[in-house]
């Protein structure tokens, strides 16, 4: 039996079905799960799966599963003891961490600091700030956090969502990105209400107010690291938290995106040169970090 359905160009697939395995590409499965937003707007959450080289699996995010998602899981890991890691890669995804962690505590689970300082009742293996934790399961897949943005305590925690590590599979060419980067794919009537376009594609809108630090340089380092990324990172697909999955096409959508935003990168470097910034104002980052209702995810 297929542990998976195969996900085609978004000519044949206009949207993967919830809480379902896809495989995107060599050694890369994807699912979508359900993430409701006053219990009306479901903008979607996301976890994806790579067998690394070793064999095991590395799972990156979780959300909440039904039976059948589960079995699919267990039928490819072994009931779950091939997983070597499960690993969260942005700070205010914590919300499945704990009935995942029940259903695979053999596992080792690596999250952001602010996993760590919220969800004490898992035990943590590491801290995804360290920069030889990222480095652990190089070259399947590579990690790396953006310059230029506040990634130990993002304030205030009920906006400024932009911040997660982004992680590349290189052999199935898929980024997978938490909130920093959006792609809306065939959103429903309420969505549409709001403004979401089919295939539209953008940045979070923490990045016009405290995403990125409000210093002169923040913008213009953001902007160059993700330069970076993009010469590095050849990918097609793009897994991003909320709302959809872009099947092919996606490195030529980032380019156009960050040339599309350097008008605002300039507007906020200016911006913030004008600023008087207190530095006294950000000295305790960990401060109020056990705040409830700011998750999304």
């Amino acid at each position: 039996m297929s542990l998976a359905v195969r996900a085609r160009s978004p000519n044949t697939v206009r949207k993967l079905n919830k809480n379902k395995l896809y495989l995107l590409g060599p050694r890369f499965w994807h699912v979508r799960g359900h993430f409701k937003v006053l219990k009306v707007v479901d903008i979607e959450a996301q976890m994806s799966i790579v067998q690394l080289s070793n064999g095991k699996f590395l799972i990156i995010d979780t959300i909440n599963m039904n039976d059948r998602l589960r079995q699919e899981i267990d039928n490819l890991t072994s009931n779950g003891d091939n997983i070597e890691a499960v690993i969260g890669v942005h700070p205010f995804h914590t919300l499945s961490f704990p009935s995942f962690y029940q259903a695979y505590p053999k596992a080792a689970y690596y999250g952001t600091p602010r996993h760590l300082r919220r969800l004490t009742g898992i035990p943590w293996a590491g801290d995804l700030n360290d920069s030889s934790v990222r480095k652990q399961w190089e070259p399947d897949v590579e990690m790396r956090i953006p310059a230029g943005a506040e990634f130990i305590n993002p304030q205030p925690e009920s906006t400024n969502h932009f911040i997660s590590v982004f992680v590349y599979h290189s052999a199935s060419q898929t980024l997978h990105v938490d909130d920093t980067i959006m792609y809306t794919e065939k959103p429903g009537f309420l969505l549409r209400l709001m403004g979401c376009r089919d295939g539209a594609i953008a940045f979070h809108p923490a990045i016009k107010t405290f995403g990125l630090q409000q210093t002169r340089e923040a913008p213009y380092l953001f902007r160059d690291w993700l330069c970076h990324v993009i010469c590095d990172w050849p990918f097609e697909n793009m897994c991003c938290a909320h709302m959809g999955v872009k099947i092919g096409g996606a490195y030529l959508d980032v380019v156009k995106l960050l040339k599309n935003t350097e008008p605002l990168f300039v507007k906020m470097s200016e911006q913030n040169k004008m600023r008087y910034f207190d530095v006294t104002e950000t000295s305790d980052y960990h401060t109020n970090t056990n705040i409830n209702g700011n998750e999304c995810g």
